[in-house]
């Protein structure tokens, strides 16, 4: 989690607090627990973003890996099929100057 994370969440649940206060304040039915309710549900809300923010992070982490993993297969894959399809080459080139060859003689 980084450091501007934990700030956001700070600042969500001291405007809770400041908006909560203010507004039941000014209808003058000033309640502890409605004022400390707020600030709860909005740290909550602030962990539970912070919690997918991590999640999305750490998939995003294994996809970066798996298409790391899947360019270096690849890459495998076309180095092998180049050195077969060379060694094809190579056969089909003899094999006409073998009948080269023949038809010559």
């Amino acid at each position: 989690m980084e450091a501007k994370d934990l700030i956001f969440s700070i600042v969500m649940v001291v405007s809770a607090f400041v908006l909560t206060f203010r507004w039941i304040g000014q209808y003058g039915m000033g309640d502890a627990v409605v004022v400390l309710s707020a600030m709860v549900l909005v740290g909550a809300l602030a962990a539970m973003i912070l919690c997918v923010n991590v999640r999305l992070r750490a998939i995003d982490d294994k996809i970066d890996a798996k298409e790391r993993s899947l360019r270096v297969n690849i890459q495998s894959v076309e180095d092998d099929v180049e050195r077969r399809l060379n060694m094809m080459v190579n056969r089909v080139n003899e094999a006409m100057e073998e009948f080269s060859r023949r038809a010559y003689r």
